[in-house]
């Protein structure tokens, strides 16, 4: 069974950063694409993030494109978001997610695998 754990969320002031982090276990971390979404309050789950199986494509949602990094340590299995300029639009729970292919998603249903989510917080 594929595991992920989120963490590196926290508040912070905007204009500030903050790099998540997302640990992948139980499963062949190079055979899967990644993603970051978020969900802020009443709202719907909103793609933010995507990187390809081996690093060489990503794709980012136009609201962060210019201000966040998705990049992945395949010895690590591990996946990153880098987020600087944060703005107060930001705050959310950002959740990680793994899709069995080499290819990028940007649908929720393009993914299997979940992590529990990490609160990020931006102050104005």
């Amino acid at each position: 069974q594929v595991h992920l754990v989120e963490s590196g969320g926290g508040l912070v002031p905007a204009g500030g950063s903050l790099r998540l982090s997302c640990a992948v276990s139980g499963g062949t971390f190079s055979n899967y694409a990644m993603g970051w979404f978020r969900q802020a309050p009443g709202k719907e789950h909103e793609f933010v993030a995507a990187i390809s199986w081996s690093g060489l494509s990503t794709y980012y949602a136009d609201s962060v494109k210019g201000r966040f990094t998705i990049s992945r340590d395949n010895a690590k299995d591990t996946v990153y978001l880098q987020m600087n300029s944060l703005k107060p639009e930001d705050t959310a729970v950002y959740y990680c997610a793994a899709r069995s292919a080499q290819a990028m998603g940007v649908m929720i249903d393009d993914y299997g695998y979940w992590g529990q989510g990490t609160q990020v917080t931006v102050s104005s």
